[in-house]
């Protein structure tokens, strides 16, 4: 990702669980069903098989931390990581680029990515589905759900005041797995997909 939202996201850091729990500037959004969802998703999570799986751009390991076996979360934030690090008791949190992975070939047996691919543009989608099975046999990729699918670029605002421009596409289960070059749908819900390819 480019310098811009690099930066976006290490000021994002310490606000980002706030997305996920409905808490600050999230507080007054009307999301009927949120909450549920979110722990349906950390069940599955938790129910894949044990797996050594890198955590492509990790954020803070609010999903991460569900995942069993060897666990890398990766994350371009340096405070995103430090944040990560603290849900890994049994792993390590690393600073790293998504699109360029610093890992081996054939180094893990899964990789996840959590709401990082619906952010990435064409070129970057590439870039990231090679590294992604370079470096492991499985990919899960969890994302935003919306039907039909879009794309858009946005003006996110956080606690600070500073404003930040993001490209942000929603998927429906089946046109992630057809995007990734097929896969089990494992959710397909009104807040969030997954999907095994």
């Amino acid at each position: 990702m480019d310098a811009a939202h690099r930066a976006y996201y290490e000021a994002r850091a310490r606000e980002y669980d706030d997305w996920w729990l409905g808490r600050g500037l999230f507080a007054a959004r009307d999301r009927p069903g949120w909450p549920d969802e979110v722990h349906e998703l950390e069940r599955l999570l938790a129910s894949l098989a044990p797996a050594r799986t890198p955590a492509d751009a990790c954020g803070t390991g609010f999903l991460t931390r569900h995942l069993r076996g060897l666990v890398v979360g990766l994350d371009q934030s340096p405070t995103m990581c430090a944040l990560a690090q603290r849900r890994l008791p049994d792993g390590v949190a690393v600073v790293g680029d998504a699109l360029a992975l610093p890992f081996a070939d054939r180094a893990f047996e899964r990789v996840m990515a959590g709401h990082f691919y619906g952010h990435l543009v064409a070129d970057q989608r590439e870039r990231f589905l090679e590294e992604a099975r370079r470096v492991g046999d499985e990919l899960v990729v969890v994302d935003s759900a919306g039907d039909p699918p879009r794309e858009e670029w946005q003006e996110r605002k956080l606690n600070d005041g500073s404003r930040h421009r993001v490209y942000k596409r929603w998927f429906t289960g089946h046109a992630l797995a057809a995007e990734l070059g097929g896969g089990d749908v494992l959710h397909d819900g009104r807040w969030f997909v997954a999907v095994r390819s």
